[in-house]
């Protein structure tokens, strides 16, 4: 399967593994066990209303984020999650598919430090039941992402 995420990382020649597992509800942490990957490995794309903007938080999947700490990493004063709806028409993606990678609107990116210690990392290709696995400096290289502590 391709979506507009995988295109991306072949546009960019960035070296990934295609992780697939079947679908049936929301949750990182599902995925996690469903492809056998560490759950501090796989990522949340979570996105947030920032003020008048979006943003993503990526975060790994047995972690929270603290509203504060983002509002602060990215200097805005009212930081909430995103409704559902919103981050689709922002995104393009389904809820459970939500990936910054080949989003309709390239948004500001911040992943938490300490999941930016992992090596390699695994997200969202842009499709229910399809991630990618790729280092975690090509992540934050094509993604334009912050580094910051947003861990709640």
């Amino acid at each position: 399967m391709s979506t507009r995420g995988i295109y991306v990382l072949q546009e960019a020649s960035v070296a990934h593994d295609v992780l697939a597992y079947r679908y049936d509800r929301v949750g990182a942490r599902l995925a996690a066990a469903a492809i056998g990957r560490p759950e501090s490995e796989v990522l949340k794309s979570l996105v947030f209303h920032a003020d008048d903007a979006f943003l993503f938080v990526l975060i790994a999947s047995n972690a929270n984020v603290s509203k504060r700490k983002v509002g602060r990493a990215t200097g805005h004063k009212h930081v909430d999650a995103a409704a559902p709806r919103d981050a689709q028409r922002v995104t393009g993606y389904l809820v459970g598919g939500i990936s910054p990678l080949g989003a309709r609107q390239q948004l500001p990116v911040v992943v938490d430090e300490i999941t930016a210690a992992e090596p390699y990392l695994v997200i969202n290709a842009g499709g229910r039941g399809t991630l990618v696995r790729l280092a975690t400096a090509d992540l934050i290289r094509l993604t334009h992402a912050a580094v910051a502590d947003v861990r709640a």
